[in-house]
């Protein structure tokens, strides 16, 4: 283990060794690593773990220096756990210079099926029993939230307490369903944006007009089409999202070209070189027992809204899409484009196992606590809602106050407020 100092913390570093599949304990071995925080003025104190599970899928947990965000708040408690998920960050890698090594398109995606929530949340309960005699708190973010549930139906024992921020998924929707709504949402989101920046409509148009005539690159060679450029509007949910795009939007041009410094801005919003198994993964982070056929792709069709013709020809606004993977990025994206053939595999698959188990939900008897965010535009409301009240004494938390990010840019305000409910004190 290798421990070092920043400001106000200790950080040590571990690695754990677990099986590929966990259906099969004496097969495979990959490595997880984690990353412990503690408090500098609490290093030799007997806290109480909080492991966080960070969001995506396919993202490594955040790279603090000190007493960051939510962490200072959490440190006052807790011995922090930030857990690089199987495949991320400097866990064993899943990529496409990994996955090759496989040889066919369906070994890969065989390997990609062992990348859900479910083998997380037993990495994790493996790890627990390795640094801790007793339950931990667990703390999940968007996507961690998600996996908090799969904690909370598989492996209760382990959780001492549970925190879910923007992060409760529908226990039985599809991501057909979810992409029905989510669209909605995103429509919202842009008109609002439109209404806070009404010159970006031109913008907007200007910039999708030029791509429906010229075959645009970005810098890693990824062609940048209409369809590409809208899926940038995946930042409108967060707090600072809509300034962000319309700062993209500002000054696109240079001279009557799209300028070098756009198409980098847009290269940094578009590309999954830190994150692959974002895209991989994404739509089979919802899929039980059902395949997911490229879902987002399909519902889009449903919508009128986001068919960037008439804003092409001027005659309507662009709207940007959200948080929705395409077929198309795969073959656009130089570092998804050689497992195409095993996303395919994955959008077909129909035997995904279950991810919760709603009557052992029921049945809870951990305390959670979670914050619902009102306006969030990746992880429905309603949807949020339903699961809410399928799980036993959880407390929820509804605000508009937040964006999807609220954890991050709160100040530690959303997890206070959340302990606060977990342990009576609101």
């Amino acid at each position: 283990m290798t421990s070092f100092r920043q400001p106000g913390t200790v950080l040590t570093d571990h690695v754990f060794a677990v099986p590929l599949d966990h259906s099969q304990p004496d097969g495979e071995q990959i490595e997880i690593f984690a990353r412990e925080v503690v408090g500098a003025d609490k290093a030799g104190t007997d806290l109480p773990w909080l492991l966080f599970l960070q969001g995506g899928p396919g993202s490594g947990a955040q790279r603090p220096a000190g007493r960051e965000a939510w962490l200072d708040r959490a440190l006052r408690q807790y011995r922090v756990l930030l857990l690089d998920q199987r495949g991320t960050g400097r866990s064993s890698p899943a990529n496409r210079r990994t996955l090759a090594r496989l040889g066919t398109a369906q070994a890969q995606a065989g390997y990609l099926t062992h990348f859900r929530a479910d083998s997380i949340v037993l990495d994790a309960e493996l790890i627990r029993r390795q640094l801790t005699d007793e339950p931990w708190a667990v703390l999940g973010q968007s996507f961690g939230g998600f996996c908090l549930v799969s904690y909370l139906s598989f492996a209760p024992y382990g959780i001492r307490e549970a925190f879910i921020t923007g992060g409760l998924p529908g226990l039985t929707a599809t991501a057909d369903e979810l992409y029905r709504r989510t669209y909605r949402t995103v429509i919202g989101k842009n008109a609002a944006h439109y209404q806070r920046y009404p010159g970006d409509v031109e913008q907007a148009q200007l910039v999708a007009e030029y791509l429906g005539e010229h075959d645009v690159r970005l810098p890693d060679g990824a062609p940048l089409s209409v369809e590409a450029f809208q899926s940038a509007g995946a930042m409108l949910g967060q707090s600072n999202g809509s300034h962000s795009l319309h700062y993209l939007l500002e000054d696109p041009f240079a001279g009557d070209e799209l300028s070098d410094a756009f198409r980098y801005a847009v290269m940094t919003e578009l590309t999954f070189s830190a994150a692959p198994l974002y895209a991989l993964l994404h739509e089979p982070c919802y899929a039980q027992g059902a395949a997911t056929r490229w879902s987002a792709q399909r519902v889009r069709a449903e919508f009128a809204e986001f068919d960037p013709g008439p804003a092409i020809a001027g005659a309507a606004p662009l709207f940007f899409t959200g948080e929705m993977i395409y077929p198309w990025m795969i073959d656009a994206d130089p570092v998804l484009r050689p497992l195409r053939e095993a996303a395919d595999i994955l959008a077909e698959r129909a035997d995904w196992p279950p991810l919760y188990d709603p009557s052992r939900l029921a049945a809870n008897e951990v305390p959670v606590a979670a914050a619902v965010y009102y306006n969030d535009m990746y992880v429905d409301r309603e949807l949020s809602m339903q699961t809410a009240q399928a799980i036993r004494g959880l407390r929820t938390w509804v605000t508009s106050e937040y964006e999807h990010d609220g954890l991050r840019v709160s100040g530690g305000a959303v997890l206070d407020r959340l302990i606060g409910m977990c342990h009576g004190d609101i």
